[in-house]
């Protein structure tokens, strides 16, 4: 169905025998976009960290997001419903799942929409962001709970 890409880039800053090096390092993306990226400050401190830089659990989190908001929007469109802003604060916690092992164990959206005139009753909105969950790629894609709560 597709792949893709992305390049990730890393040079050694430091010591790295002993741990102390830079783990910041950058994400680039066929469409040109590179993304300064590094490992969460809360696993690495700084200054082996680049607290400026997106670390890999919130990039999956707004992965999560993102995809959600993508599929919602296409939804809407279709039932007829224009959306004109959406804001999630989506927030990710970092656990051990059931095998032992330390993962996203949950990734809670909580979207905000505006809507260009009528917008959908609250039965309608809860079917959107329930068929949107289904369909997001993302989503599907992990083994942990990705909650929505309005």
């Amino acid at each position: 169905m597709g792949d893709h890409v992305a390049t990730v880039e890393w040079k050694a800053s430091g010591d790295v025998l002993s741990g102390a090096y830079s783990r910041a390092h950058s994400w680039r993306f066929d469409g040109g976009a590179v993304v300064a990226a590094s490992a969460s400050p809360s696993n690495v401190p700084a200054p082996w960290s680049d607290p400026a830089g997106v670390d890999p659990e919130e990039a999956l989190v707004a992965a999560v997001s993102s995809c959600h908001m993508l599929w919602f929007l296409h939804l809407a469109r279709e039932a007829g419903f224009a959306a004109s802003s959406y804001r999630d604060e989506a927030r990710g916690s970092l656990g051990r799942g059931s095998d032992g092992r330390i993962a996203i164990t949950r990734v809670v959206l909580r979207p905000r929409i505006g809507f260009e005139g009528e917008g959908p009753d609250e039965a309608a909105l809860e079917r959107l962001h329930h068929d949107a969950h289904a369909r997001c790629f993302i989503a599907n894609s992990l083994k942990g709970e990705v909650v929505v709560e309005r």
